[in-house]
């Protein structure tokens, strides 16, 4: 006697879903890139941080299937974003004042 734990709900997007967060993706990373071509000035580090933390949670929600399973698993990575973000702060101002 065999038993099948096949689960009939499916767990995700659809393809045409994965190739909208793809161009998503695609024209953030285009953004990132072309704050290297235009002065921005002061804006520069705040502008790719927070492009990076879009493409973080995008990447995580969607890719990663965090959007779909428990939001236990998506505070984790946040915190851990939120974690690297403020050492990274720390670091940047340390450089600041002490140079």
């Amino acid at each position: 006697m065999t038993t099948e734990t096949h689960s009939t709900t499916e767990h995700g997007m659809s393809n045409a879903g994965y190739v909208r967060i793809a161009a998503i993706l695609a024209a953030i990373t285009a953004l990132e890139v072309a704050t290297y071509y235009v002065d921005l000035g002061s804006l520069f580090l705040p502008s790719l941080l927070i492009m990076m933390v879009v493409k973080f949670i995008i990447v995580v929600s969607y890719f990663m299937h965090l959007k779909f399973d428990n939001k236990l698993f998506s505070w984790v990575f946040y915190a851990g974003l939120i974690l690297a973000l403020t050492v990274y702060g720390i670091f940047l101002a340390t450089f600041h004042f002490f140079s």
